[in-house]
């Protein structure tokens, strides 16, 4: 008998994805989105280029940097360049995703179309729903919630583009610091071992240290050099307990 489960069943879950949409991280996400397209706005862009933006570049600090790239006039390999550099830091969650998610019949194409929403929300919507859901129903369940997330931030750019593109620049920037706000409070509430805790504060007094040097790609060294630190000071820790 086939462990696949059948489409009203897979519909099923999938409209439960999309009522998890009614949550605190995707409520933050969506303001923030807001905040990203006055941004965009701001910086010349069109409502067309910025709905692209939010469609192909899923996630916040990529949108940003592909956004201050544009306003330093920044060439496009040089765009493309640090958008990448940014969203190398998904392919760890990518890699913990895929067998959460996967169940013996999953179809590799469906895997590898919705590998690309997996971003900080959607990976902590995996890691807290899927250990309870049925593994044939976990794919189904987060292409709902994924899905659902991408077309409200969708629209909630548009209405931050056409509706409220000229508001003050410190209500942009609060809007858009209330994301890494949140996820600061909830990745550190999930941390279970010394380095998840060490890499946060080695993460946090290195940017601005790499901004102010003006080293450039300030992000990627906090997070190279932090990492690096949490992890051995990790294991001089459990080396020594």
């Amino acid at each position: 008998m086939s462990d696949a489960p059948s489409f009203r069943s897979s519909l099923g879950w999938f409209v439960k994805g999309v009522s998890k949409m009614a949550s605190v991280p995707a409520v933050v996400l969506i303001t923030a989105q807001i905040g990203f397209a006055a941004l965009a706005r701001d910086a010349g862009l069109s409502l067309t280029e910025t709905i692209f933006l939010a469609l192909t570049v899923w996630a916040l600090p990529a949108q940003l940097v592909f956004v201050g790239s544009v306003l330093n006039g920044a060439g496009w390999i040089a765009t493309a360049l640090a958008v990448t550099l940014s969203s190398i830091r998904f392919l760890p969650m990518l890699m913990s995703w895929t067998p959460v998610v996967r169940a013996p019949r999953t179809s590799r194409l469906r895997l590898l179309a919705l590998s690309h929403f997996v971003a900080v929300t959607s990976w902590v919507f995996t890691m807290s729903e899927m250990p309870k859901t049925p593994a044939p129903a976990r794919l189904a369940y987060f292409a709902g919630f994924a899905i659902g997330l991408v077309t409200v931030n969708l629209v909630a750019a548009a209405i931050g583009f056409v509706a409220i593109g000229h508001i003050p620049g410190w209500l942009s920037a609060a809007l858009l610091l209330m994301t890494p706000l949140y996820f600061l409070l909830t990745l550190s509430g999930a941390g279970r071992v010394r380095a998840d805790h060490l890499a946060m504060i080695f993460g946090l007094a290195l940017g601005p240290i790499a901004h102010v040097a003006g080293l450039g790609l300030d992000l990627l060294w906090a997070g190279v050099i932090g990492g690096t630190l949490a992890y051995v000071g990790g294991r001089i820790g459990r080396a020594r307990s």
